[in-house]
This record gives structure tokens, sequence and C-alpha cells, in this order.
């Protein structure tokens, strides 16, 4: 099966925990809604941002494979945080739970501070496309 292919130009910056492009295979996209540190029964879990990141992370995990994807497929990805500043300084955390995630291939991403999301005490939204490669064979 062949992979998408991440696309980092030496003429742009070096991405670090991005890329700056991602070319998808032909197959059927996954459009996932932006996810939060809701649980199950809808609780806001965490009460910091790596805690939000983390149960927000895990849930579009959750969404993604519910829709018949992997982690290696995803292509876009925003990341909406209330507070920048809050998410340099923690840096090193979210990258050991963006691993525990997501691994080591980053897809073309996006961080955003945003003065507020829908539920008041959320920190982070994630939203996600994945593009699940076709694997019927072309005579």
């Amino acid at each position: 099966m062949t992979s998408h292919r991440i696309v980092n130009p030496p003429s742009l910056a070096e991405p670090r925990g991005f890329a700056h492009a991602v070319v998808a295979v032909p197959g059927r996209t996954i459009w996932l809604g932006g996810q939060t540190a809701h649980d199950a029964d809808g609780k806001l879990r965490g009460a910091t941002l790596v805690e939000q990141f983390d149960r927000a992370a895990a849930n579009v995990v959750e969404a993604l494979r519910a829709a018949g994807g992997e982690v290696d497929q995803l292509v876009s990805m925003q990341l909406f945080v209330t507070d920048v500043a809050e998410y340099r300084a923690a840096l090193t955390e979210l990258g050991d739970v963006w691993r525990r995630w997501f691994g080591r291939r980053y897809p073309a991403l996006a961080l955003f501070e945003v003065s507020g999301l829908f539920d008041p005490a959320a920190l982070v939204e994630i939203v996600a496309v994945a593009v699940v490669p076709d694997t019927r064979e072309t005579a």
C-alpha cells in the first residue's frame, strides 16, 4: 500500500512538529469533527492544557478508527487553543502526548489561538482530516 508523501521543501524553514505539505494517495477521505477533552458522558476531563490535549488526541484517534482510519493516514490537522503561550511552555509534554497518540509522523498542521471554545472550560480542540488509501488494484 502506498503511503501519503510528506513534503518539506528545503526552501522553507525546517518544520518541527508539523509538515509543510502532504500529498495524499487516492482514497476515502475522513473529515473529523472538532474533538475536545470530553468523555463519553460529555464531561470535560483534565484541568491543564496537556491533560486536555491528551484526552482530545485520544478522542481524535477513537473517532478516526471508528470511521475506518489509522493515525498514519492523517493528512491535515488544526489545533485550536485558548492560550498559545501556555502551549509553547508545554511543548515538551505536548510532544510526549503527541508521540503516544500519533507517533512521529506529522501531518500538515496549523495552530490557532482562539478567545474561547464552545465549552468555556475547554482549552484545546483538534480538527483533522485523514485519507484512507484505496487498496483496489488498478490494471
